[in-house]
């Protein structure tokens, strides 16, 4: 069974590792992140996986990094952790996808995100394009 709570600064040190693990990750400094909404999701007593995200507005949130520890993708993870993130928040959520990351895109897609636009050279590290994408609840 997955827990999800609020990260700490004694996450920290597992965050970064399974950012490191996960190329299609942004690779931000991950202090930075406790001045975000950070939650981490935890089997037994490990961490295996992170979401970051932001209130831009009363009613818009946008989705700043992502990821699961390799050895535990595809096993509901990440949807939990976006369910936890969206929670009873009512309004628009974004987030920004390389264009690349078929396989990000097609998870965020099957949660109700669509494409809204592109960002041509967003990233650097390899330099590529974003998608855009929104999800939106009443």
């Amino acid at each position: 069974m997955t827990a999800i709570r609020r990260g700490g600064v004694e996450d920290l040190e597992a965050v970064a590792a399974i950012q490191r693990a996960s190329p299609g990750a942004a690779g931000w400094n991950v202090a930075d992140y406790l001045k975000e909404d950070i939650r981490v999701a935890i089997v037994g007593d490990r961490i295996v996986g992170f979401l970051v995200a932001r209130t831009v507005a009363a009613d818009e949130r946008e989705i700043l990094n992502l990821a699961v520890a390799p050895e535990f993708r595809r096993k509901g993870v990440a949807r939990g952790l976006v369910a936890d993130a969206l929670g009873a928040f009512r309004g628009s959520v974004f987030l920004e996808v390389r264009e690349s990351n078929g396989v990000a895109q097609e998870f965020y897609k099957s949660l109700g995100f669509k494409e809204l636009s592109r960002r041509k050279g967003y990233y650097d590290c390899p330099p590529e394009t974003a998608i855009v994408m929104k999800f939106h609840s009443c």
